[in-house]
């Protein structure tokens, strides 16, 4: 119940983010802001979701995982019909700073339940959990663009708002806390000989090499997130059909639906691995695909049929970070404090966010995205060779010095 709340409650939030790139167009056609500008509420939304996940993760150690899910459900519900109704710039930013805040208060919580419930298969459990997060808009990128066409880009946020926001406050209720008799024991990997405050996380120098990786590989995978969309219209292959699976879909249409999928299997998938042959084996195979199919996108990515593939690859090679690096963070820092600690690592994410309206005005500056997709493809190669060269050791290192495992710790909520 716990991992079917949670999932289910991730694929209420995955329109805020990955339904985004269908509205920047839509939004400009009316008023006319720019594609910089209008991105900029990107960013808004990705800063807020990411940094504030600390604070709320905060509550969750301390007061259980229901409240703030629910706060989070309200927020997500108003984020929409703000949009909905945002005549100004400023509006559209108070959406996005609003959806933010609620889509951090439900993916923190729910990942980190999982963090907690399944120390025998964290990466697995943390992957499809992430998985609701990066699949969730698959179900709904066709009907989304039928309202969007047919009934104008406000319609499309108050009614899909509003329905994602009540599925998360009905579920709310069932997020509970983990005791930790019935808790299995941890998998047979390296796990933390002690449980870290969040004071002691940042005072790590292993945090920082984690946090730098993670902010290296998201922004590559944000740029492409919410600039598939101009990508595919810049290329003029948007509306071109592609047929591929007995299916036959306009090229854009059918590299978002598979981009959903993929970005979602690839969660519990490399979590899975990562159970097996470690975080940090499994991170410099993922993060070396995407670079390369971060390339391979900008060079081949105008013939349609290959738009579809190699975006499919960049969120196939992509989307993991969601499942490794929380578990990696649990499995250095302990779970009492898991939520908390994993908060801070994805406030990354905030950073990286940052790029994307910097990845708009590089492509005005030079008229291309050749440098966006060299400098995307250059972070994933740099996390890569982290990942086994200073990551590693500075793992083995700590597990030398921890101390004794404390017993777990039963919380409140």
């Amino acid at each position: 119940m716990q991992l079917f709340a949670g999932v289910v409650c991730m694929v209420m939030i995955a329109n805020l983010q990955y339904g985004w790139t269908l509205f920047v167009q839509p939004i400009n056609e009316r008023y006319g802001w720019g594609t910089a500008a209008i991105q900029v509420a990107f960013s808004i939304f990705v800063v807020t979701e990411a940094w504030l996940v600390p604070f709320e993760g905060w509550f969750v150690d301390r007061f259980g995982p229901r409240i703030v899910v629910m706060v989070g459900g309200l927020l997500v519900g108003l984020s929409w019909i703000v949009n909905a109704n945002a005549s100004s710039l400023w509006l559209l930013y108070l959406g996005a700073a609003l959806g933010g805040i609620g889509v951090g208060c439900v993916y923190g919580t729910c990942v980190g339940n999982s963090l907690k419930w399944f120390p025998d298969r964290r990466g697995l459990a943390a992957g499809i959990t992430a998985a609701g997060f990066g699949v969730g808009s698959a179900f709904t990128i066709i009907p989304l663009q039928n309202i969007i066409h047919s009934s104008g880009y406000q319609a499309a946020f108050l009614w899909f708002g509003l329905g994602q926001g009540l599925v998360i406050l009905a579920l709310a209720p069932f997020l509970r806390v983990a005791d930790p008799r019935e808790v299995p024991p941890a998998a047979p990997i390296a796990q933390a000989l002690h449980h870290c405050t969040p004071m002691e996380t940042l005072r790590s120098p292993l945090f920082w090499v984690l946090y730098l990786m993670m902010a290296l590989v998201s922004a590559g995978g944000l740029m492409a997130t919410a600039q598939l969309a101009p990508i595919a219209h810049e290329y003029k292959v948007a509306g071109v059909p592609v047929s591929l699976l007995g299916l036959t879909l306009p090229a854009l249409t059918f590299a978002l639906s598979i981009d959903r999928v993929l970005n979602g299997f690839t969660r519990p998938f490399f979590g899975w691995v990562s159970d097996r042959i470690g975080r940090e084996s499994t991170m410099f195979i993922a993060f070396s695909l995407e670079a390369v199919g971060i390339l391979a996108l900008g060079h081949w990515g105008r013939d349609p049929l290959l738009f579809v593939l190699l975006g499919g690859m960049v969120f196939f090679a992509w989307g993991e970070i969601y499942s490794l690096f929380p578990s990696i963070c649990t499995d250095c820092y302990g779970t009492r404090y898991a939520t908390t600690n994993a908060g801070l690592l994805y406030t990354a994410k905030g950073f990286a966010g940052l790029l994307v309206p910097v990845a708009s005005l590089l492509v005005v500056e030079t008229g291309n995205w050749h440098l966006v997709f060299l400098a995307a493809s250059a972070m994933n190669a740099v996390a890569a060779v982290l990942a086994i060269v200073a990551l590693r050791p500075l793992r083995l290192r700590q597990q030398t010095r921890s101390g004794p495992l404390s017993e777990p710790v039963a919380q409140t909520g």
